[in-house]
């Protein structure tokens, strides 16, 4: 008989999903099914209230908790969305996505292994302690010498820092790094406070943490929320809004309802499926963003069928990205050629991915031997339930070409932990990517050089060719034909299935000003008030 498309059957939900910034591991996902997600009405009982506090901003956050706010001990979104409010770096890249200066008000190549800032004068961190030279040596010097860091290897190509004066360190580099300067924008490269960490201990200032920022954690309960206060001597000027309350809702729905018992201000990741609900709501608008976070499933190539580039192919032409796209993400995503969106810098813009072609699919498997009825697996997180959704809909797209797929729930950090890092995540596996830099170096060196943490078992001499020559050079149109090579070396590797880019959705309440919706996924609360 033949079957109905697994587009007409499934529960058309999505909700929060597990993403890296770039390395690093751990957060929650949302669960949403469609017996219980709120319904898309205009009714009055289903309406938003209106704000009830002007001092203090309410944010439903999807991402989960962040779990420790030391910068070098993650390298999730969920940190860098509420981290990105607590400390600086030495550039600052804010929502127009351009680097500007941050902590230093300068910075120059003396060559092109010695970068040299002058750093601002008169800043504090939260509780009094200066920021100096000292601060930006010891910030480094602490990253360097943490050798199980997920943040390391964004960082390596900086040898030392020395201190020149109290306004002027420079940095040595092993190699010339041309991703450099985003990179001190961000996670690792966030300024900590030398004094505070030897006196409390890193193990009190990953749940007290205080940097440069505009706001302070006062009150972490883990697990539940943060609280953050308005940081009155904060350079850039004391911010608008006194208090933030992020509250961690890994479930969409409870998100929601937060949102209609007008308890929350912001909502973050909104379900595509119950986008309609903020449409139809005049205390709300709704905000989709384009955002860097990629979605695949990656194959592991030491497993048998696995090894094989034709099943690998045949895999890519069974699976119907488009209708993922349209049924399940409800529309809210783009296509993906690689492991890169649009917005990566090295993204080959006129490589196209690969198209549904099931017959194709069956004539590749058939080449490669592969038994009709033959079964693999495909290991995801078990908390990600748009994922689970895509599972189901490759399950059934892989069995009308032959191949019986056993889909595999797993716990979050055992899966992005352990069952990744060690092979042992199946035949294929989920895996989210939120590349932050917005350069395909971070995700490349991470995902494809050899023995990364995620990478047990992938290595191609040609790949790894590439990558040392993108990254000797700073000259931007070289690198940007080398990852065009390595674009089209990938795709016809066929390492992974890429399914699709991300669009982040937002709830915002119409009276807040100054919110930006984050192309990065990092929020910047410091301009941000209430109108009334």
């Amino acid at each position: 008989m033949i079957k109905k498309p697994w587009f007409t059957v499934l529960a058309l939900t999505t909700s929060a999903t597990f993403l890296l910034a770039g390395c690093g591991s751990t957060t929650n996902s949302g669960n949403s099914t469609a017996s219980n997600a709120p319904s898309g009405g205009s009714s009055s009982s289903t309406l938003s209230k209106p704000a009830v506090n002007n001092n203090t901003l309410v944010i439903a956050d999807g991402l989960g908790d962040p779990q420790s706010f030391d910068p070098i001990s993650t390298f999730t979104i969920a940190w860098g969305e509420i981290a990105n409010n607590i400390f600086d770096g030495l550039v600052y890249r804010g929502p127009n996505l351009k680097i500007q200066p941050g902590l230093a008000t300068s910075w120059t190549y003396k060559n092109p292994k010695t970068l040299e800032f002058t750093l601002r004068k008169g800043v504090k961190f939260q509780d009094g302690e200066p920021f100096n030279a000292q601060a930006v040596k010891y910030t480094f010097d602490r990253l360097l010498a943490d050798k199980k860091s997920p943040q390391l290897s964004n960082y390596t190509s900086i040898q030392s820092v020395q201190v020149v004066d109290n306004y002027h360190v420079i940095f040595h580099l092993n190699t010339v790094d041309p991703v450099l300067i985003t990179k001190l924008s961000g996670y690792g490269a966030m300024i900590v406070p030398p004094q505070y960490i030897k006196k409390h201990g890193e193990t009190y200032f990953a749940s007290h943490p205080i940097g440069t920022g505009a706001y302070q954690v006062v009150n972490y309960k883990p697990g539940s929320s943060v609280t953050l206060k308005a940081n009155p001597n904060y350079w850039r000027g004391a911010p608008k809004i006194k208090n933030v309350i992020i509250k961690f809702v890994p479930d969409a729905n409870t998100r929601m309802s937060m949102m209609q018992a007008g308890t929350v201000d912001i909502v973050e990741d909104v379900p595509p499926a119950q986008a309609s609900l903020v449409k139809n709501d005049p205390n709300f608008k709704l905000d989709a963003v384009g955002s860097p976070t990629v979605s695949e499933i990656r194959f592991d190539v030491a497993k048998k069928y696995m090894n094989n580039q034709d099943v690998r192919l045949a895999i890519n032409y069974a699976i119907d990205k488009n209708a993922i796209i349209q049924k399940i993400l409800n529309g809210y995503g783009q296509p993906i050629s690689t492991f890169q969106g649009a917005q990566s810098f090295g993204n080959d813009p006129n490589l196209k991915p690969y198209p549904y072609d099931p017959k194709k699919a069956e004539q590749l498997l058939q080449k490669a031997g592969v038994p009709k009825g033959t079964t693999l697996t495909l290991t995801y997180d078990g908390s990600d339930s748009t994922f689970a959704e895509v599972a189901q809909a490759v399950q059934e797209e892989l069995q009308q070409v032959g191949l019986n797929l056993k889909l595999k729930p797993e716990d979050t950090n055992t899966f992005y932990n352990q069952l990744i890092p060690q092979g042992k995540a199946g035949d294929m596996h989920e895996f989210n990517w939120g590349g932050w830099t917005l350069d395909f170096d971070n995700t490349a060196e991470l995902l494809y050089a050899k023995g990364q943490f995620w990478n047990p078992n992938f290595s191609n001499p040609q790949i790894t060719a590439l990558l040392k020559q993108e990254r000797s050079t700073n000259n931007q149109q070289v690198r940007q034909q080398v990852f065009y090579k390595m674009d089209k070396l990938l795709q016809q590797l066929a390492i992974e299935v890429p399914l699709y880019q991300e669009d982040t959705i937002w709830a915002v309440r119409n009276d807040i000003q100054g919110w930006t919706t984050p192309p990065d996924e990092r929020m910047d609360l410091w301009n941000v008030s209430f109108s009334n």
